[in-house]
C-alpha cells in the first residue's frame, strides 16, 4: 500500500509549510493514471496524522481525469475505465498524455 508513504511525504510538506500553525485542510490533486485510491489515500492520512500535531486536518483529494491528445487528427479524449491510449475520435495510437499524471499538493489551510 503505498499510499501509507504518500502520506508521509505529504506529512512532511504540510509540517514545515505550517511552520508550528495547525493544519485544518490539505488540498491534492491526484491523476487518474497515478494508481492510487483515493479513499485509502484518506484512511492512511488518519493514520498518520494520529497523535500528532496535524491530527484533525482534513485530506481532500480532487480526481483528474486522464486525458490524452491525439498528434493525427487533434482530438482530445477522456479516458474511462481501463486506460486505452488511442484516440477517441479516430483511433489513432499516435497520443499523448494532457493530464492525469498529478500528484501535486494544492494548497494547505492552516489556522492564524
Amino acid at each position: 500500500m503505498h499510499e501509507l508513504s504518500l502520506c508521509r511525504s505529504i506529512y512532511g510538506i504540510a509540517e514545515r509549510a505550517a511552520a508550528g500553525r495547525a493544519v485544518t485542510q490539505i488540498l491534492l490533486d491526484v491523476g487518474q493514471l497515478r494508481q492510487v485510491v483515493p479513499e485509502t489515500l484518506v484512511y492512511c492520512w488518519g493514520v498518520v496524522t494520529e497523535e500528532s500535531a496535524l491530527e484533525g486536518s482534513q485530506l481532500r483529494v480532487t480526481s483528474i481525469p486522464a486525458v490524452i491528445a491525439c498528434a493525427d487528427c487533434g482530438a482530445n479524449t477522456t479516458l474511462q475505465g481501463v486506460p486505452m491510449l488511442l484516440c477517441g475520435r479516430c483511433g489513432g495510437g499516435s497520443v499523448s498524455v494532457t493530464s492525469g499524471e498529478e500528484f501535486l499538493v494544492r494548497s494547505i489551510d492552516v489556522k492564524d
